[in-house]
């Protein structure tokens, strides 16, 4: 591989700064200023491209995994989703890149870490991150002809596929009359999965509230019932004003060669001859958009004061929910902006948390949630009562307020409020934004340079803001500030989403307006909408020319360089308890791991130990009351959790459950991970049942909340537990069983509550004992041994209470389909290849790769109209297929049926196959956070990978060819048909199913 100035010895910060000072101009950027953000271990560099009015700004640090990003303000003038829809459709096909689905052809042949495109209230962002530099160059080159030159204006297929478009309905499972009408399209089915979440319905609502005069009071994904009325043309307009250079923010980040990025961006597409040698194309084309008019304008609003509005939901009584909002004032005023989030974190962010507590306990509800919306041009604090009881909107409101009074006047707790700083603290050491680093601090940088242009660098630095709020714990600072925002606010709202379920007979308002829209059309106005249809499959079914896949640019095996080197694992005798230790640096952070044996608890006392995993932190000790924990835990550590897991074995037959207890901690307050998790396990006291009742309760609700917003996981794990022991044992801990369990526990609460605190005390003394423990620690050397010094046995004795037995039901398949509250549905399909007898090697991770963004995308997203597909080969464990924010079960289920035969007939060039691999290879390698690369390292040495087992799965997909992956399709086919279904999805869609499910009403 050629070596570039960012592989060279010299550091990226000491490069950035001999080629960028201040006032010195390069390939048309002038550098208006930089300064050094000691958070990131950064410099950053605020460019302006004089030519164009690209606005560009650069962090320049030692992160191997570079980032790009361009953003567009996109403050939306109504709810038909046109930003989101433009999201999707730019991301298909480009002047110089006219191939049907360019963003999936670089899912599929490129290094990337992060790929994708996001659409906010108020700006669209379109961010890519990746470990080499000519990968970054070639993710930019698609992205940039993408946004600036994309192929919708010679293409309206690209609309209907990704927008809407109407369908002459022959009616799955025969359900419906045949040659009715339906909708259709990528981002409309997306939308009506995220509008079955009632969260979303209600924050929609809320903002309607707050911001009635400007764009937040949009929906900006796009409603399900304004979608359809977009037109092409308005489509277009939209696209014209606002993806244009001037409204544009680009960010890099990374050790990258900033002269050749720079120079890059300017040659290809910034400089005066690169936009009028694109505007000439366009000429020629006749799809230039002369003076297209002025973009949308974010306004602020004036304060307005709701006391009170509703919007109504067809879902069950138990999804009702109220919402009281403050707005916090500009995004531009930092410290109030993070004062405010730590303000309500310290009143709302557990159940000790003050005001949380007095919401409890007036009993309005079952659980409470905030947050502090900081990305939008005027934050706002959202607090939420969930499972709310009917007309409880006021009484909550009023339960807030005098509970915010009480504390303004007798003082917020000190404790508390340190708390939450020293968490916020630790958060920014430990930076884990659970995606690439640049792509995070990109979009975080746009909450508040989208709203000046003098802070572009505003948003970055942390560090000296919480300072000044520590010191301000020594003033009545917080206390003002909570009088402000939530008893002086003119500026808030109170809205309730209430249920209602449709009664016998109702008919739904789209199916009402297609029907009446079916009435008016001829045989010819439906004849013409169907040769519409056969126009966009025609297209979405054309193979792109060899000419056109030639534009792409393509990456090599060579390119991919050698592995990284594993960091060293052993497993150290010496120390009081068995231990993992980690060689991996931590930037002075300190993670403990413990796993406590669970093969001696019964397969009926499981879901007890579910219970008691997440009671624990949640209850005081023999030490201290619940509320003193509470604050005692967040001053000291990074995080406490609890929770039990499945490690899966060799052996199919065999699961060995463990209780995983895991704590993060700054090197200067070790001997807190020593002392607290032990305190917190060992001295639990489960005296106070009403308290027990409430965290059920909110188990039962989080529950509920994930079946709908992420039933593929949901349908995943139950079509697991169809076919291993380990998914059975997975189900009675954390899936349907145990919610069956949880909600049966809790309908008989009173008469049952006694035996449960005696179970809880029962598991407590016989799981936490020396037996069968294994620890892991992720530190320095010297933090090592002086955790160990502190640490000892950690108050564990060895089991003397006898085993029971954890005897594992056989798995059998259900054909279940669970109806939830929504209007599409979740299909999952899943097999162990063991239990089939299925030798698995490395080809089956590029099969995975190349059926999930080749066959199974284009039949189930781009025809189907689903939001997202996909085939999973994990290791030699696991097979599934799985579908997202689907329309319709029955024809997945029979695409999903003809992967194995569409494998057998795979015929790749060289170069896309050559794509699969460095994809594939890319996304094994890709790098990993310490906290991350602790967990996967622990989990391959208790599922009891072989040493080396990882460079060998490597190997294999770097010598995978195109015979291997042709040999698969008939096992794959054969998977196909044998592994067991499951689904979640609505009621109609169930109904509409010609596939033989048995419905369960989950949430009944």
């Amino acid at each position: 591989m050629t070596e570039t100035a960012s592989s060279s010895s010299t550091p990226a910060r000491e490069r950035a700064a001999a080629l960028l000072a201040p006032g010195s101009q390069l390939h048309g950027f002038t550098v208006e200023r930089s300064e050094a953000v000691a958070e990131l271990d950064a410099d950053v560099y605020v460019l302006h491209h004089g030519p164009s009015g690209a606005r560009l700004l650069y962090l320049a640090c030692e992160d191997e995994n570079k980032a790009f990003a361009i953003g567009f303000k996109t403050p939306p003038t109504d709810d038909t989703g046109v930003f989101h829809i433009l999201e999707h459709s730019v991301l298909c096909g480009s002047a110089k890149f006219p191939v049907k689905e360019p963003f999936v052809d670089l899912i599929k042949s490129s290094m990337q870490t992060f790929l994708n495109a996001m659409t906010y209230p108020d700006k669209t962002v379109y961010p890519v991150a990746t470990t080499n530099e000519q990968d970054l160059l070639n993710l930019m080159d698609v992205y940039m002809d993408a946004v600036l030159n994309p192929a919708i204006y010679s293409k309206k297929t690209i609309f209907e596929q990704e927008g809407w478009h109407l369908e002459v309905d022959e009616g799955e499972g025969g359900s419906d009359e045949p040659g009715s009408l339906r909708y259709n399209g990528v981002v409309f089915n997306e939308m009506k999965g995220a509008l079955s979440d009632p969260t979303d319905v209600l924050n929609n609502a809320v903002m309607r509230a707050l911001f009635p005069n400007t764009a937040y009071r949009f929906e900006s994904g796009g409603h399900p019932r304004a979608i359809p009325t977009l037109t092409y043309e308005q489509f277009l307009d939209t696209h014209a004003r606002h993806y244009n250079l001037a409204n544009s923010y680009i960010v890099l980040y990374g050790d990258m060669d900033a002269d050749r990025v720079l120079g890059f961006l300017d040659d290809r597409y910034l400089s005066d001859a690169a936009r009028e040698a694109a505007a000439q194309v366009k000429r020629e084309a006749g799809t230039l958009v002369e003076n297209p008019g002025a973009p949308n304008v974010l306004e602020l609003q004036e304060p307005v004061t709701c006391d009170y509005t509703s919007v109504e939901m067809n879902t069950t009584p138990e999804n009702a929910l109220v919402g009281m909002a403050y707005v916090v004032g500009d995004a531009l005023d930092r410290k109030r902006v993070l004062a405010a989030d730590v303000l309500f974190e310290a009143l709302l962010g557990s159940n000790e948390a003050p005001v949380k507590k007095a919401i409890l306990a007036a009993g309005l509800g079952g659980n409470v949630l905030s947050y502090t919306e900081a990305a939008c041009l005027q934050p706002y604090e959202l607090i939420i009562l969930q499972n709310a009881q009917p007309e409880s909107a006021q009484a909550f409101r009023q339960v807030i307020e005098d509970e915010c009074r009480r504390l303004a006047e007798e003082g917020i707790p000190r404790e508390r409020l340190e708390a939450v700083i020293s968490s916020e603290e630790y958060a920014l050491r430990q930076r884990d934004y659970g995606i690439a680093d640049g792509v995070a601090i990109a979009c975080d940088l746009l909450s508040t340079w989208l709203y000046d242009d003098d802070a572009a660098t505003l948003a970055l630095s942390y560090g000296p803001v919480y300072a000044e709020l520590r010191r301000e714990l020594d003033t009545d600072y917080f206390e003002r500030l909570l009088r402000e925002l939530v008893l002086e606010s003119d500026h808030c709202a109170l809205t309730e989403l209430v249920p209602h379920e449709a009664a016998e007979g109702d008919i739904d308002p789209e199916v009402a307006e297609l029907a009446e829209l079916h009435a008016k059309m001829s045989a010819d106005d439906l004849a013409a909408v169907q040769a519409e249809v056969d126009a966009l499959r025609a297209a979405q079914e054309a193979e792109d020319t060899p000419e056109a896949k030639a534009t792409l640019p393509r990456l090599h095996v060579s390119d991919i360089g050698p592995a990284r080197p594993e960091p060293a694992l052993t497993l150290d005798t010496r120390t009081p308890l068995p231990c993992l230790k980690h060689d991996i640096p931590t930037h002075k952070l300190a993670y403990l791991m413990m796993y406590f044996d669970l093969t001696h608890v019964s397969y009926a006392e499981l879901p007890y130990v579910s219970i008691f995993a997440r009671l624990m932190k949640q209850l005081g000790t023999r030490r201290r009351s619940a509320s003193e924990l509470d604050s005692y835990v967040g001053s000291n550590l990074g995080f406490l959790a609890f929770a039990p897991e499945v490690m899966a074995q060799p052996n199919w037959k065999l699961a060995r459950p463990v209780m995983t207890v895991a704590a993060g901690a700054l090197s200067e307050k070790l001997e807190y991970l020593a002392s607290i998790p032990a305190e917190v396990w060992g001295e639990t006291v489960f005296d106070d049942t009403d308290r027990i009742r409430d965290v059920l309760t909110q188990m039962r609700i989080g529950m509920e909340q994930g079946f709908i917003t992420a039933g593929h996981q949901a349908a995943l794990s139950r079509a697991w537990s169809y076919v291993s022991p380990a998914g059975v044992v997975s189900q009675n801990i954390s899936g349907v069983d145990f919610y069956r369990f949880l909600r049966e526990l809790l309908e008989h609460f009173d008469e049952r509550v006694d035996d449960l605190v005696e179970k809880l005390r029962d598991l407590q003394q016989r799981i936490f004992t020396s037996t069968g423990t294994v620890a892991s620690f992720t530190g320095s050397d010297e933090d090592y041994e002086r955790f160990w010094a502190a640490a000892g046995q950690m108050g564990l004795a060895e089991r003397t209470a006898p085993a029971k037995e954890l005897y594992v039901p056989m798995p059998e398949p259900k054909r279940e389909a669970f109806i939830i509250p929504s209007d599409i549905c979740y299909v999952a399909k899943a097999a162990d290849p063991r239990a089939m007898g299925l030798a698995m090697d490395g080809s089956w991770s590029v099969a995975a790769t190349v059926l999930s963004y080749d066959y199974l995308w284009n039949e189930i997203r781009v025809k189907g109209g689903a939001y997202g597909c996909g085939f999973r080969a994990v290791a030699d464990r696991q097979l599934c297929f799985y579908t997202y924010r689907d329309p319709a079960i029955d024809p997945s289920i029979e695409r999903i049926a003809e992967a194995g035969a569409w494998l057998d007939s795979f015929e790749p060039d060289q170069q896309a196959f050559e794509g699969f691999i460095v994809s594939c290879v890319a996304s094994h390698d890709a790098p990993q956070k310490p906290y991350a690369l602790t967990r996967r390292q622990n989990i391959e040495f208790f599922t009891k990978r072989p040493v080396g087992w990882r460079e060998q799965l490597r190997a294999e997909m770097l010598a995978c060819t195109p015979d291997k992956l042709r040999a698969l399709g008939e096992t794959i086919g054969r998977v196909s048909e044998e592994a067991p279904l499951c689904v979640f999805g609505g009621r109609e869609v169930i109904e509409r199913s010609n596939a033989g499910l048995k419905p369960v009403d989950l949430l009944a």
